[in-house]
């Protein structure tokens, strides 16, 4: 890690602010040019801390840039993760969007644990094992670090993205819970529509082939930290469409076929 402490402190006290205020920041791996990815989840971390120890709870993870595609253009060769906090998690129906500076919307899987998962040989099966049910939830992904820089148009490094909490903010979930052996997990699909339109469709499968990898490779991932997957936990395993830009007004309809479906709109606040 390049960072010292007082700057991944002063970074997170930034993203902070960004999101309060809703005026992004500028690219952090501009202004360090050495910043490591290391230096990503340092910032993240301490960001996350800045939030619980306001009252927020921690309510599970999120895994992003799952696909293929997002990983060559951000330049890695695995995904990321950021935390999820319970004032992120959204019922279907009115969302103010208010709480967002420029949301985007994913379709996802979320596995919902009822073991812990922990250590560094975690694969597929102890994942369906420790999992009490999978079930549709859409991400709202979020920029409190410019997506583009203001200046160049440079789009944003991963250590961007990593420090802004791998660009999580809200997480809305809906549809039926079933326990993931009686799904064919990769054949799992969605089509996303926005007012009317279909924006996006997709597999499962796009999630690294099977979305239990993701959290397989999620609980490896922390075991380093000393940390697991802990029960009751909700774990996003990543998105297999692009992500859609919502702005007010706009009515989303997420359709997982045998998995259910369920709506939610952005709304100003005192629209109904």
């Amino acid at each position: 890690m390049s960072f010292t402490q007082e700057q991944v402190q002063a970074l997170a006290r930034e993203l902070h602010e960004s999101e309060r205020t809703r005026v992004q920041v500028e690219h952090f791996s501009k202004r360090f040019p050495g910043m490591a990815i290391e230096d990503g989840y340092a910032v993240s971390r301490a960001w996350v801390a800045l939030k619980v120890a306001e009252g927020r709870k921690p309510i599970g993870h999120k895994i992003g840039l799952t696909s293929r595609a997002m990983q060559l253009s951000s330049q890695i060769d695995e995904p990321d993760y950021g935390t999820l906090l319970d004032d992120m998690l959204f019922a279907p129906g009115d969302i103010p969007i208010g709480r967002f500076i420029a949301p985007r919307v994913e379709v996802e899987l979320a596995f919902v644990l009822k073991r812990r998962l922990e250590g560094e040989h975690v694969g597929v099966e102890d994942v369906i094992a420790a999992t009490e049910y999978v079930t549709p939830a859409i991400e709202i992904i979020d920029a409190r670090i410019e997506q583009f820089d203001r200046t160049t148009k440079a789009p944003r490094k991963v250590q961007d993205t990593i420090s802004d909490n791998a660009a999580n903010a809200g997480i809305v979930i809906g549809g039926r819970k079933l326990h993931p052996r009686e799904l064919d997990l990769p054949w799992c699909g969605a089509i996303l529509r926005c007012n009317g339109i279909v924006e996006e469709t997709g597999l499962a499968a796009g999630v690294q082939g099977h979305p239990a990898i993701g959290v397989a490779w999620l609980a490896k991932k922390l075991a380093p930290w000393g940390e697991g997957l802990q029960p009751g936990e909700i774990v996003l395993a990543g998105s297999f469409t692009r992500p859609v830009a919502a702005k007010a007004g706009d009515a989303f309809d997420a359709d997982y076929g045998p998995l259910g479906r369920f709506e939610f709109r952005f709304v100003q606040e005192g629209q109904r």
